[in-house]
């Protein structure tokens, strides 16, 4: 070999000739492959999505109020609730990118509509019911009842 044999002035040796030194006290390899990539954890907004690098992703909308967990390399950008992935889509890497799952748009509308109903009081539900004219006798207020 050619290349390296000429002696550095710190060492006082050729890289070449300190090569077989170098390698005898390398420590292995893990056997693990290091998780890599960006890590976050999120308390997921009203809007549903999450921004990572200038870009927004969403996730599914019952996660709504909860703590998520958001991963991206350098090809998909997960997020998970209580270790169950609610969102997953491909990484974007221009900026100002929104990326929708139509399934979650469809959740959100669902919830948005069951949430615009309101909700019928139910019998047995444990709460108890009162007419409201008794306030009206109880507090002598019959006179002003219309």
């Amino acid at each position: 070999m050619e290349a390296n044999r000429k002696p550095s002035r710190t060492t006082g040796a050729a890289p070449t000739d300190l090569l077989e030194t170098d390698l005898a006290a390398m420590m292995p390899l893990p056997a693990a492959i290091f998780n890599l990539g960006w890590y976050n954890r999120v308390r997921l907004g009203r809007g549903y999505y999450v921004s990572i690098a200038g870009n927004d992703y969403s996730v599914d909308p019952a996660a709504i109020g909860r703590t998520v967990d958001v991963s991206a390399d350098l090809d998909r950008v997960k997020v998970r609730l209580d270790g169950r992935v609610v969102a997953e889509h491909d990484r974007v890497w221009a900026t100002g990118v929104t990326a929708t799952d139509p399934t979650h748009v469809a959740a959100a509308s669902s919830l948005r509509h069951m949430f615009a109903q309101p909700r019928a009081a139910q019998a047995g539900d444990g709460v108890p019911r009162r007419d409201l004219a008794d306030y009206d006798k109880a507090f002598s207020l019959e006179q002003w009842a219309m």
